[in-house]
């Protein structure tokens, strides 16, 4: 009887390690790095749109122009509402040039 009790332990520890060993914990962003985007190509100008009302609880991120890479132009993104985080302040997307190019910066929370 014992050979049986030290089979189903075997097992179980065994069942225990293969479990562990797939156990994948959850990946977590990092929201606190801004990656950024360098184009020889200058943005439009902005566009206009106006500010809906406000809203509790969120705040408005301006629409901005994003660089498509395949289409090898600007395009417009709409503007949205985000939603506010205590002691942080957003900070909209925006374009700057550095050089003979322009580098993107996307929309971020700053404390």
């Amino acid at each position: 009887m014992s050979s049986i009790y030290r089979s189903l332990a075997l097992c179980a520890g065994l069942g225990l390690a293969l479990g562990t060993a797939a156990f994948a914990p959850p990946a977590q962003a990092r929201t606190d790095v801004v990656v950024g985007v360098d184009v020889r190509t200058p943005p439009p100008p902005p566009r206009y749109v106006r500010v809906p009302p406000p809203r509790a609880g969120y705040v408005w991120a301006p629409g901005y122009w994003r660089w498509s890479g395949p289409a090898h132009r600007h395009v417009w993104v709409e503007g949205y509402w985000v939603r506010t985080r205590p002691g942080q302040r957003y900070r909209p997307a925006y374009w700057v040039q550095r050089g003979p190019g322009w580098h993107f910066v996307p929309g971020h929370w700053a404390r």
